[in-house]
């Protein structure tokens, strides 16, 4: 499924942060994760993945390091600052709110609970 561009705007960022809360992560680390993870939902180009991370990285909620691998080449990881975690925290908590309230208006159906089978 294809996400419209104005949600991926919105869920992108908050994908990036779970993901680094996890632990650093290079580019193509990362854009693997989010296509792997959200099978294919979430999935987005290095040219679409760079810019959003430099944003982060400008708003202070990522920090990046650079580290050269065994082949020469040299990565940026990143990793999800104190910053970042505060607002991490703060956008889940939106994104929870969102969810829920799409729920209520049968929107979305909420997963049965473990070991119940769906009706």
């Amino acid at each position: 499924m294809r996400i419209e561009r104005e949600l991926m705007r919105g869920a992108g960022p908050v994908a990036v942060l779970k993901l680094l809360e996890r632990g650093e992560m290079y580019g193509y680390q990362l854009v693997d994760a989010l296509s792997q993870r959200s099978d294919g939902v979430l999935a987005m180009g290095q040219s679409t993945l760079y810019p959003m991370l430099y944003n982060l990285e400008a708003k202070g909620w990522i920090a990046a390091r650079r580290q050269r691998a065994e082949s020469g080449r040299e990565r940026r990881y990143y990793r999800l600052t104190e910053r970042g975690k505060r607002e991490l925290a703060k956008q889940s908590a939106q994104w929870q709110a969102v969810a829920s309230a799409m729920e209520a208006l049968g929107v979305i159906s909420a997963p049965a609970p473990a070991g119940e089978v769906p009706a």
